[in-house]
């Protein structure tokens, strides 16, 4: 039994003014007789290796390790897997409560604090510690069959706590996985479909059931879910890309360029991502699609300049030879020495017949390396 007084509660954030602020509240709510520190998950999970805590409350938003990265982490220790956390973040998304719900946080608490929501949380979370629910023990018994490899004992006790909250999208994502451990496919695909049925913010549910459909290969059910989870987070890109790219290459073009649309949306800050997704259009021929992706894609980032090359390079494989040269010609401004981009000048102004331009280009190119083959090569043909 966990006493409020008494207990060890372990605060978890870099900041050291959020730590001194949860120091005094706690000492003010009488809560806790022994308060241990870290300022990121790392140093906290190394704590958890040398004392016994009652209780976690944990920032999510740290550098080196986050509060999310640690929860992963005390979630597989079976030695510490069951301590109650509270995650506290400044960030009221979407994405935090759904990742909070996956590593099961007991808690949730916006900045900035307040002693009443304080006291509230914490002695709900102990109270709950304290006395669980009869459908949280069934859940820990069923856990512990998994362990041992006693599948038809975990379905059993998931079942068993299903019947006392029928409608608790994470029971019946629990049974859905099970079942479909034990290859009942049918079964354990209608009961992830009811776990979302019951909760449309279940963005974990969602990502199985795509799964099994991908399997399945019913492609566009999949991409379905995938529109769905991104409507909620965004901690599922690299999955969606890689369903996008599926896709393709199955031929459902329609289904993936839709995919796509919604990840770039949903994905402007995120250069590295957007270039992944115009690549695997440009591999796949998209060349129609990528053109537009690839112009909002700049006017999102117009300082971009590898992004404003690779425009240039699509706007010539469609075809607009004055586009690709403005965008190369903007590269070249701010990119003095950079003979790939002085070539692909020369050529456009070459196949344009605007002779004395190409010229003035080759030279610039020869200036920096007089051997370069394409730049004589072309010389010659001038």
């Amino acid at each position: 039994m966990i006493d409020l007084k008494t207990m060890t509660i372990l605060v978890v954030d870099d900041m050291k003014s959020m730590r001194l602020t949860l120091r005094k509240m706690l000492r003010n709510l009488e809560i806790g007789k022994e308060l241990l520190f870290a300022d990121n998950g790392k140093s906290g999970l190394s704590v958890l290796k040398k004392s016994s805590c009652d209780l976690l409350i944990v920032d999510w938003n740290m550098p080196e390790m986050n509060g999310s990265q640690m929860l992963a982490y005390l979630r597989r220790d079976p030695n510490i897997r069951d301590i109650p956390v509270i995650m506290v973040t400044a960030e009221n998304e979407r994405d935090i409560v759904a990742e909070a719900a996956e590593h099961e946080v007991e808690g949730y608490l916006l900045k900035p604090l307040t002693l009443a929501s304080l006291d509230t949380k914490i002695k709900s979370v102990v109270e709950a510690a304290n006395h669980p629910e009869q459908a949280k023990l069934h859940l820990l018994e069923a856990r512990a069959c998994e362990e041992t490899g006693n599948i038809e004992g975990a379905i059993d006790e998931t079942r068993k706590a299903l019947r006392l909250k029928p409608n608790a999208s994470r029971i019946l994502r629990k049974l859905g996985l099970l079942y479909l451990e034990i290859q009942k496919l049918e079964i354990g695909e209608k009961c992830l479909q009811k776990a979302v049925a019951v909760n449309p913010q279940d963005t974990i549910s969602r990502s199985h059931l795509a799964k099994l459909y991908i399997n399945k290969r019913a492609f566009k059910q999949a991409a379905q879910l995938y529109m769905e989870i991104l409507s909620f987070s965004t901690r599922y890109f690299d999955s969606a890309v890689h369903l996008g790219e599926t896709l393709l290459i199955n031929g459902f073009r329609n289904e993936a360029r839709t995919l796509f649309s919604r990840i770039m949306s949903k994905s402007r800050s995120n250069r590295m991502l957007q270039e992944r997704i115009i690549d695997l259009c440009l591999d796949n021929q998209e060349y129609g699609f990528v053109t537009e992706m690839v112009a909002q894609a700049v006017k999102d980032n117009p300082a971009n300049l590898d992004l404003l090359y690779k425009a240039g390079t699509i706007y010539l494989e469609t075809g607009d030879q004055e586009k690709a040269l403005e965008c190369f010609v903007t590269v070249d401004d701010n990119r003095r020495g950079d003979i790939k981009t002085k070539l692909q000048i020369a050529r456009i102004h070459f196949n344009n017949k605007h002779i004395l331009q190409a010229d003035d280009y080759l030279n610039r190119i020869l200036r920096i390396d007089p051997t370069n083959k394409e730049a004589l090569e072309l010389r010659q043909r001038v």
